[in-house]
């Protein structure tokens, strides 16, 4: 197994690269939380990211989408080649970037289908995008994905289920066509049932868009049995201190983050 501390890497023989994170230190409120974070993802992969609470996994997730309070104190996020590092949010989704939230916000009095109408006009640099195009393609998705099409005139999250917030977050990711979807512990949350059918859902945008790259962040194995990844990486005091294949988790699984904290201790 190599680390992803020792330089850029990705799947060996993998197309072009989507996403490249290098050296990427990150502050929150004073505090370095991620230091010298490196990892590659490619055209058409999945990798997941696990690591404990505190790790910097949620962290690494929100400086990827620009939030404000994360700040880049050194390194570089480039996405499909270009810089993005300094790049505000609604720059970097226009380009193909996607967040599924954890904890999804409730947004009272917008719909799904006016919110999802709004996001697919700065996706696809339409500002009057028309809301039979948009609902045309909201009725494919909802088929698609085993939804009520009544779901979407609903407030967007407001009074769903954690199992809805997530499936509604795999439903954007279909209408909005990224090229790269981070996914922050998008299984956090749900129930065995549940799990499936979120993961069931992002199998089928993967098979819809084979070249969308994945980033999916989660504490636990368990998603990885219906989302095979590609790469594996660990995340301990917010550096990456293993990378491998799926067994990798199979290890993580078995032997937990401990057996994974000497090598975070013993980086500079």
């Amino acid at each position: 197994m190599g680390t992803m501390s020792q330089g850029l890497a990705s799947t060996p023989g993998s197309a072009a690269l989507l996403l490249e994170i290098d050296s990427l230190h990150v502050t929150v409120d004073g505090t370095e939380i991620l230091r010298g974070v490196s990892l590659a993802v490619g055209d058409g992969e999945v990798h997941a990211l696990m690591g404990p609470n505190g790790s910097g996994k949620s962290t690494l997730a929100k400086t990827l989408l620009a939030d404000p309070a994360y700040r880049v104190t050194a390194g570089a996020i480039r996405f499909k080649g270009e810089d993005v590092t300094s790049l505000p949010t609604d720059q970097r989704a226009a380009r193909g970037m996607f967040l599924g939230f954890q904890h999804p916000e409730e947004i009272p009095g917008v719909s799904v289908l006016n919110f999802l109408r709004q996001s697919m006009a700065v996706r696809k640099g339409i500002p009057d995008l028309s809301v039979l195009e948009v609902r045309m393609d909201l009725i494919n998705w909802t088929k698609r994905l085993g939804m009520d099409d009544r779901f979407t005139q609903r407030y967007l999250n407001e009074g769903f289920s954690g199992g809805e917030k997530k499936r509604n977050e795999i439903l954007q990711m279909a209408m909005l066509e990224p090229d790269l979807a981070v996914l922050d512990e998008t299984d956090s949350g749900l129930d065995i049932d549940a799990l499936r059918v979120v993961a069931d859902g992002i199998t089928k945008v993967r098979d819809a868009r084979p070249g969308l790259g994945i980033l999916l962040i989660t504490h636990y194995r368990r998603i990885l049995d219906h989302l095979t990844p590609d790469r594996v990486h660990i995340l301990v005091d917010g550096r990456i201190v293993d990378t491998g294949g799926p067994e990798l988790a199979a290890l993580l699984d078995r032997e937990g983050f401990d057996a994974f904290r000497d090598k975070a201790g013993a980086r500079p």
